[in-house]
């Protein structure tokens, strides 16, 4: 891959220089979902798919991009200077954002770049190939510009960052962590409260983990799942009214039926539930994984799917139906969404000895009902981002 990306480099951008070759990997949540903005934990592991950047500093102050996933739009060219979102330079918001970021929190760019990426994360699948480039980026920007100070929770940070305020995606700070933070055969029980942080051994002896990727593009994602955030924040401040908290996640279940009543509006009280009772839910699917009780683990997952169905509403069709497809299987120990919602892919864990039933099986069920195809990834879980 670093041949075939370098190869890509020199076609478009020429030769010569110090030429230097990063990666970021994708993510996948095992469990914990929307609890991130709400101040709970989440269950985030980093896969060996991501983002492939190719980059050489310039001696000027201008930017160049390309991406292999979006070659239609050819090599999109910004400045130092002209640092503004804007729609003509599409998928490069992201990169450029990052850029941004870093000089707002007074890190020093003084000249520009020619970056080239490839990824080989699904688009649109819910696995955040968005926050990979965005890593990705800031990696970049560390190591040829000098920023040692900057470690990988902060390099989470400004890519939260540059999410939030530059593209306007109001997201949590799940993804730039997974990413920045990945352990190979490990997932990370991070509290977003915090940012503490603990890594867990994946021990699945007999089972693997697959993806399975809707194909439905999530249009609807960012305004739904900036409606979720809202109603959550607006559930919160309710429930202050009569109990001294600062997130939903510091609420136990208990605590959450003692005071859900002050909650105004109905749909809100939904939203918040979910949150809280998912959080709890990470909590012990963790706590059964050190265990080794990995049926309760996806149980969990199960339990989760449920309340993101009929308390988060952000499943639909899609998604339903390869999660209840794969409930249906004998050696399917858990299956749920992951992600955003609004299509994207689901996280299933799967016996050895029926993964090739469960692709078939739930491939099937999906096209009847859904009339396209599913794509299906046994993955593993990799490393955090870094140079090449």
């Amino acid at each position: 891959m670093k041949a075939k990306v370098l190869n890509k480099f020199n076609g478009i951008f020429g030769t010569g220089g110090d030429i230097r070759i990063y990666f970021a990997p994708g993510r996948v949540n095992l469990i914990g979902e929307h609890t991130d903005y709400n101040g709970g934990h989440v269950f985030p592991c980093a896969l060996t798919i991501g983002t492939y950047g190719v980059a050489r500093k310039r001696v000027d102050k201008k930017l160049r991009f390309y991406s292999e996933n979006f070659a239609q739009f050819g090599v999109i060219e910004s400045s130092l200077e002209d640092l503004v979102y804007d729609k003509e330079s599409n998928w490069a918001n992201n990169p450029k954002g990052v850029v941004w970021a870093f000089k707002e929190k007074g890190y020093e760019i003084k000249e520009g770049f020619d970056l080239l990426l490839f990824g080989n994360i699904p688009p649109a699948s819910g696995l955040s190939s968005s926050a990979s480039v965005g890593i990705m980026t800031g990696v970049m920007l560390k190591d040829m510009y000098g920023f040692n100070e900057i470690d990988m929770v902060h390099m989470a940070l400004l890519g939260q960052y540059a999410e939030n305020k530059f593209t306007g995606v109001n997201c949590g700070i799940m993804d730039q962590f997974a990413i920045a933070m990945g352990k190979k055969d490990n997932a990370i029980f991070l509290d977003t409260s915090d940012l503490s942080y603990e890594y867990a051994p994946i021990k699945l002896e007999n089972a693997k983990i697959v993806i399975t990727c809707s194909n439905k593009k999530r249009g609807l994602a960012d305004s739904a799942y900036n409606a979720r955030r809202n109603q959550c924040e607006s559930a919160l401040a309710d429930i202050q009214t009569v109990k001294s908290i600062n997130s939903l996640g510091e609420l136990s279940e208990e605590e959450f039926e003692k005071v859900k009543g002050a909650i105004k509006d109905p749909v809100c009280a939904m939203r918040a539930k979910h949150a809280v009772y998912e959080n709890q839910r990470t909590i012990n699917a963790v706590k059964a994984l050190k265990a080794n009780n990995i049926a309760l683990f996806g149980e969990l997952m199960n339990q989760s799917h449920i309340s993101l169905k009929e308390d988060y509403e952000v499943t639909g069709l899609e998604l339903d139906t390869l999660v209840e497809a794969a409930w249906e299987i004998k050696g399917i120990i858990g299956s749920r969404m992951t992600g955003a919602g609004f299509g994207g892919c689901t996280v299933s864990i799967v016996e050895n000895d029926v993964i090739d039933e469960f692709i078939k099986t739930v491939g099937k069920k999906y096209e009847d009902v859904v009339g396209y195809a599913a794509d299906f990834y046994v993955v593993e879980v990799g490393s955090g981002a870094g140079i090449l």
